[in-house]
This record gives C-alpha cells, structure tokens and sequence, in this order.
C-alpha cells in the first residue's frame, strides 16, 4: 500500500509526527511539502525537531493569493499523483494544502483520507471553513477528533466511513510534554530571539500569536490587540508570525512597548514549553487553543467563534473581540473552572487508532 501525505503548514507538521511513525509501519508513505509554510522557523525546524522524515517532494509554492496558491498547488501535487499512483492521499486539517490535495486526488479517483474531519465554525467567510468543507465532502475515509466532528458530518448527510479517533495533535502534546525536563524552560527563554531586545529574565509571562487574517487585515485591530498586551500584569512574549512583521515594526517604532517581548517564531518543543508554562495563552491560533487546554493552560482566543467549543467548558478557553479593553477584562477577569474539563480529545492513541482503521480498509 502507498499513501501520500500534503503538508504544508506547521500545526500539519506536527500532527504528521504523531502519524508518520505509525503508518509507516503499514504502508509506503511519501511525502508533499507544499512549502505554504515557507520560513525556517515555521517549517524546516519542525522536521528537525519532531524526526519527521525528509519530505520527498517540495512544491515551495510559498506566498499568494489563494487562488494563485491552491492552483500552484493542485498543479504540483496532479503531477506527483500522475507519476506515484498511490492509493490514497492523506491531509490534515483545513489550510489551502489540504484542499488541494483533496481536490487533485478526487478529480483522478484516488480516495482522500482527512484527518481532522468534521470540525466546523459555520462562518463561510473563513477560507479554513471553506477548505474543510470541501475537503471532508470529497473523502472517503474521516477521522473525526471529537464527538462534535461526528455530529457535524451527520448533519451533513456524510455517514459512511466516518470515525472518532482522537486527535492527533493530542498524541504530540502529550509525547513531546511528558519528556520534557524541568530545567528546559529557563533554556528556552534564555534562546529565545528578540526582535527589538534581548530579554531572557522573564519568570512569569503570558504567552500570545496572532495570525489569522481576521485580526491581521487591519493595523488598527493589531494595534487593539497590542494595547491590551501592554497592559497586562505580567510580560507579554509574543511569537510574530512574517504576516504581521511589517504591522508590529510600524507600531512598536511609534508606540514603544515596555511590556511586550516580541520574538521570532520558535520551534514547536520550544512552544510546548512556553504554553506549559505560561499564565495563560492569547491566540487566534486554533493549535494553540488545544494544545493549551491539553496543557491544563488558560486560553484567551481572540476571535468572534471557535472551531474547538469543547474548550470553552470552565472558561478554559473564553472569546474576546480584537479590542483592548474586552481583552483585558477577559484576561484578567476570567475565573477558571477546571473541573469541567474533560478528555476531549482523547488519550493520546488516535495515529494509532487511525493506522488500524486505514489497515483494514485496505486489506478489505
């Protein structure tokens, strides 16, 4: 059996480290990096870090429209499919890599495996919502993280070869955290690359990224965003994706922010650190709002909806508009009730419980 997998993404990128060891074990896997996630930090590095194999073709589409991305894409990956054959093309999650993946495999019958299937913010203006629509209805094996996944493909009428696995970013979370040694943190921020300043005296932080073009379209929702940062009770270290670099130079050269550590993007172990460790995440980052609820780490998601609800139980996750002062009444003011959270998003098994499931298909 020969399965080819499209990444291209780092939350992708991380989910195939928990996956890739596995299904090696049953099959031939070849590997597509898109290249959507074309930085060192952002891409390169997760390889390194998380043993994942070298991919063996790069399409380095990097940046674009997405129209202009998808198609460079759909292009690249139609001729890899044409020359491999495989049996199945596997994607993860909703980027542009994953939907043209999928749509490059369905066009030359070859069955689509989605890993992450199901999951839904029933806001159409999202490209994300769009690409994991589209995607899940053209597969034929889902893998749903939760309970709620399920549902929204039920309610969609897909019924056939749909299966709760767990998620496996949670196996990464828990593998990757459960190994890390109590010294690692003060490492961590001690290697941590300021943009404006060196600072790795830091004891108690909140941890933030903002991304999503929702909050990244608009210097004036950026510079909400950072007010409230700048405010906060404790330091601020803030991951600056490349989308935003050009916003926060402008900003921070007018503004100059005493409380906000800006830095460059980091390694996914060296993320999985700060969030263990942090006050509370600030994210519009659907990754990070998992990883943090994994991490029993309170989580302010700077969005009007979320895709993970199952997070909002106890306000270990709670919403705030991009605005300074809702973000500041939620940080401060949320009370937290951790004995409403539960294992959503299973024990850490799901590669497991995905590889079996894809095994048997094929043997049938």
């Amino acid at each position: 059996m020969k399965i080819i997998t499209v990444i291209g993404a780092r939350p992708q990128f991380i989910k195939a480290a928990a996956v890739s060891r596995k299904l090696r074990r049953v099959c031939d896997e070849i590997i597509i990096h898109t290249g959507q996630h074309y930085d060192n930090n952002m891409s390169d590095i997760f390889f390194k870090q998380l043993g994942i194999p070298e991919p063996d073709y790069n399409l380095n589409v990097g940046s674009g429209s997405h129209a202009k991305q998808t198609a460079d894409m759909l292009c690249g990956i139609e001729g890899i499919l044409l020359k491999e054959k495989p049996e199945y093309l596997l994607v993860y999650g909703d980027t542009n890599s994953t939907l043209s993946g999928a749509l490059a495999a369905s066009k030359i019958h070859i069955p689509v495996i989605h890993i992450e299937a199901g999951l839904r913010s029933f806001n159409m203006r999202m490209p994300e919502e769009q690409n994991r629509i589209l995607t899940d209805h053209l597969s034929s094996l889902l893998f749903c993280s939760t309970d709620t996944s399920v549902n929204n493909l039920f309610n969609e009428n897909i019924r056939e070869n749909v299966f709760l696995s767990g998620d496996v970013m949670c196996d990464a979370v828990l593998h990757y955290s459960n190994n890390m040694k109590d010294s690692y943190l003060s490492e961590v921020i001690s290697s941590l690359n300021g943009i404006y300043r060196k600072d790795n005296d830091i004891k108690r932080y909140y941890l933030a990224t903002i991304h999503r073009a929702e909050n990244t379209d608009d210097i004036n929702k950026i510079s909400e965003i950072l007010g409230a940062f700048e405010k906060l009770d404790f330091p601020v270290i803030m991951s600056v994706h490349p989308r935003i670099r050009k916003m926060v130079d402008e900003l921070n050269s007018e503004k100059n922010y005493k409380n906000i550590y800006f830095v460059e993007p980091v390694g996914y172990l060296e993320m999985l650190c700060l969030t263990k460790n942090a006050e509370k995440a600030v994210t519009d980052s659907g990754g990070l709002q998992k990883e943090a609820y994994i991490l029993d780490t309170p989580c302010v998601t700077v969005r009007e909806q979320t895709e993970w609800t199952e997070t909002l139980d106890g306000n270990l996750n709670i919403l705030a508009h991009p605005d300074e002062k809702d973000i500041l009444d939620k940080i401060l003011s949320t009370k937290i009730d951790f004995s409403k959270k539960k294992d959503h998003y299973g024990k850490g098994n799901a590669a497991d419980i995905i590889c079996d499931i894809i095994n048997k298909h094929w043997s049938e």
